[in-house]
Formats: C-alpha cells, structure tokens, sequence
C-alpha cells in the first residue's frame, strides 16, 4: 500500500474515489463542497432527498459518476459539528478506509486530512488514515484450508493537505503511520498465532530475521544454560514444567549518537499460559496465546522505530517461556533465587508473568539505560479496574509517566496512571522469603507491579499492564497491535 501526501483541491483531482466529510444536517465540509460544484450538485442532492445523514461513522458509496474529478464519491459521515473531536475524526478514517477497501477502486483521494479537527494538528490527522487504513487491512494469519480470499484493489491513497504550508507536515504523518503500521502488524500477527506455532524458539526467530531485514538492528538469543549462569532463577522456575525451551531474545536499535544510553522495552514473552500447578479454569483458557504480546509490542516498536530510521537508541529485552504443568513445575509454596539476589516466595504460580520480568529487568541494567518500560498482559485486575478502553500505567518517575500518559492521549492509545506506595508492598510480605509473588485480590494490578518495584531501584521505570487492551474476545477475538502507537509516540518525543 503507497500513501501519498498532496495538496490539490478536488474540484481539479481526477481519482477511482474521493473521500469526504459531511456533519449531521447535511453540512458538506468544504472539499466536499467543491467537488459537489465540480459534480453538478449531485452530491447536495443526495444528502437533501435524505439518503445520507453524516452521522458518526456513516458511509455511502457515489459510483459510476462518468468523467470528472472522480470515478466515485464516497461520503463519510463526521457526527454533529459540537461534537467534532479526534475520536471522531478517528472513528470517520476507519469508518471511511473499512468502506474502501469494499468497494472496486485502485486508487483514492482522501479530503478527510484537510479539514479542521480541534486539537488534531495535520501531522496527526494524517497519520490515523494510514493507520486506519492499515487497520481495516489487517488480516489475521490464515491457516484455513479454504480458498483464501482475495485482497482489496487499492493499492495508492492520496492524503490531500490542507495548504502547502502543512504538506511537510503530512508527509512526516504518512512515513510515521505507515512505520506504526508495520510494527503493529508484527505484533498482531505474532499474537494472532496459535501457542503450537508462535513458541519462544518461534519469537527469537522472529527476531534474528528482524536483524537481517533492518541493518539498525542487532539480535542476540540467549539459550537456557545462559540463562542459569546469569542466575536468572526467578525466569527458569516458569518454565520448569514445560518441554518448550525458554529463549531469553535482546534486540538492540542503534539510530541514536553513538554511546547515548538507550530506552529498554520489556515485553513479558509467556507464550502459552496455562497457570502452571495454580491451573486456570478452562472457559478463554485458549486467549493464554495472548499472553506474549508484551513481547510481540515491543519487537513491533523496534521494527517501526527501524522502518522509520528514528534518532535514538533502544533495546528490546523478551524473557519468552511457556508456563505448564506437569512433575517438574514449580509448585506452590517454592523460593526462587532471582537475578538480582533477591528471594521470592511463589504462592501462585499463575501470576508467572512478574517472575520473568523481574529478571529481565535487572538484565537491562547492562545497559546503563536513560528509562526503562516493561509492557506486560499481566494481571485480570487490571482488566476489572479500566476495562479493555485504557492500559494501566505505574511509574516511580513522575516525568516518566507524563511522558507516556502524553503520548497515549496523542496517539489514541491511552494509557491510566494508578498509584504506587509503600503501603502496597506491606502486602507481599513473606515468612520464609524476602518476599511472595502475590498479595491477594485487592489493589492486584497494583501489588503486581509493586512486585516489579523491587527490582527497578535506581532506574526511572514504567510500567505497562495491557491486559485489557491487548487484545479482543468474542466474535472479534484478536490482537490489537496496542501499545505499539502509544511506544513509537512516545520513543519519537524524545528525539
């Protein structure tokens, strides 16, 4: 798919189909209005005989309109003018790019970017077509027997600009959605597939060929003698029950000055998450596949921040194991020696995803790194306390968390700030360990992370808990390519 950043008006625009926008009450913004000039007033007709009412997200599809400026017209409805605002704008890009890809054209002509939106400014009214319209593409990795189905004709969207004066700006919004674009398919793919194909052997694949692709990166795969010379007891006792052997992947991005100290992503790689001896009930035990998109959202920020040759140095750290049950798992009651000396009591071999973090976080010291975030599906309290809209956040920096709580609202992925305090950490107090794994049901979002609080001290640190956001149940079950906007947003504010 090409983007293609111009700044014509539509009444001299010739395309397979042009898209514009029109309000509730039948206001035509002013694009639409010249190419309703340019098409005889076809279009005000149809909206005054009542075929079209613009509401929020409505399409309607213009064909075989003859020689003019368009083959087609496709009008996007915008919802009331009051209620004009960069949900809505987003909601009439995806609503527009869904109706596209349905219909016939190879070629489109957007007017949608050109018009106004408040607090939208040109470079991000620009980059949520691309990532709309790559949205609306995605398609899930296929492995029906069937006859595959065919792909969409269109193949270049033409994003008009407002005036020449922001066509720089336009472009810069194209090169980065479509950069954010192919991170976010990365992740949705990796997540998408099933735990028999999408092992941690599978990801540390993933990530050398990455390496091949993109000469900005480099890739190392540490194997699990490794992994017990380093001490990492904590990560190994997680995978003691399974056959899959752990990987531990690190991805270093190199686009920054030579010796500046980098971002480190950690993106918890749990592969298949059965709960280990602590074993899950069995109803959306299959959505455990997801439990990696920790993992898959980070190697997705590197591969955009790559795509896009972004001023700055990061690294990717991905603990990726399987957690099952059988004789050799660990069991309920165990200590764990951790990387960074540290004991842990493990009550609840389910909450499996904070004891290969905490290894993989005091693996990144080596790096001597300016921040560090882990992203993590990491707890169901987290999903009952924000529901599937907002990813937690909890930080020990508060410029650290402005900064990703920025970029969240900014990118249209936005993340909650919840608390962490001493008062949390009483409750993982242990009698034969220098801590547990678990503090009951209260506050367990936030007690979790106060788990990995023990762990960063000296580092400005965040956290991500993506469970809600991740991904999607029910008849749309699937990855959703989040947090990768809200990453590559904030990765880019600090250049």
């Amino acid at each position: 798919m090409e983007f293609v950043a111009e700044g014509r008006i539509a009444r001299r625009a010739r395309t397979d189909c042009a898209v514009v926008g029109v309000h509730e009450r039948g206001e035509l913004e002013p694009h639409a209005k010249a190419l309703d000039r340019a098409l005889g007033g076809r279009l005000t007709r149809i909206v005054r005989g009542g075929d079209f009412a613009g509401r929020g997200g409505e399409t309607l599809l213009v064909p075989d309109l003859g020689p003019g400026p368009a083959a087609r017209v496709l009008l996007v409805g915008l919802g009331p003018r009051k209620s004009w605002n960069r949900r809505a704008y987003r909601r009439a890009a995806l609503a527009a790019a869904q109706a596209l890809l349905k219909c016939g054209a190879r070629d489109a002509r957007v007017f949608l970017a050109a018009e106004p939106v408040p607090e939208v400014d040109p470079y991000y009214r620009a980059r949520f077509v691309v990532e709309a319209v790559s949205q609306a593409r995605y398609r899930i990795p296929d492995l029906k027997s069937g006859r595959k189905p065919a792909r969409p004709r269109l193949a270049v969207v033409r994003v008009v600009a407002a005036d020449r004066a922001v066509l720089a700006a336009t472009r810069r919004g194209l090169a980065h959605g479509a950069a954010i674009a192919a991170g976010s398919a990365l992740t949705r793919d990796l997540a998408n597939l099933p735990a028999n194909v999408c092992t941690p052997s599978y990801l540390a694949t993933v990530a050398r060929r990455l390496a091949r692709e993109h000469r900005t990166l480099r890739t190392r795969v540490l194997a699990e003698p490794e992994l017990r010379r380093l001490g990492m007891g904590s990560f190994l006792s997680v995978t003691r029950g399974t056959h899959e052997p752990p990987r531990l992947i690190v991805v270093e991005y190199r686009g920054g000055t030579r010796g500046a100290a980098p971002v480190a992503l950690v993106g918890k790689g749990v592969t298949f998450d059965s709960g280990g001896i602590s074993l899950k009930d069995p109803p959306g035990m299959d959505e455990m596949k997801f439990d990696m998109t920790g993992a898959a959202s980070v190697l997705g920020t590197l591969k955009a921040l790559a795509v896009l040759g972004a001023p700055i140095n990061a690294v990717a750290v991905v603990p990726a194991c399987e957690n099952m049950p059988s004789g050799h798992a660990t069991k309920p009651g165990d200590v764990v020696t951790s990387m960074s000396g540290q004991t842990v009591e493990i009550l609840n071999t389910d909450a499996e995803g904070r004891l290969i973090l905490c290894d993989a976080l005091t693996y990144t010291r080596r790096f001597r790194p300016a921040v560090v975030i882990d992203v993590a599906t990491l707890t169901g309290a987290c999903v009952v306390a924000l529901g599937p809209h907002m990813s937690g956040l909890m930080s020990n920096d508060e410029t650290l968390a402005a900064g990703l709580l920025a970029a969240g609202r900014r990118a249209a992925d936005p993340c909650w700030q919840m608390p962490l305090a001493e008062e949390y950490q009483e409750q993982l107090k242990s009698n034969f360990a220098d801590f547990a794994n678990v503090a009951g049901r209260e506050g367990g979002a936030i007690t979790a992370a106060c788990f990995l609080w023990k762990f960063v001290a000296g580092l400005k640190w965040a956290h991500l808990d993506i469970a809600g956001t991740a991904y999607l149940s029910g008849a749309n079950k699937g990855s959703t390519g989040r947090p990768v906007p809200l990453l590559v947003d904030y990765l880019l504010s600090r250049t």
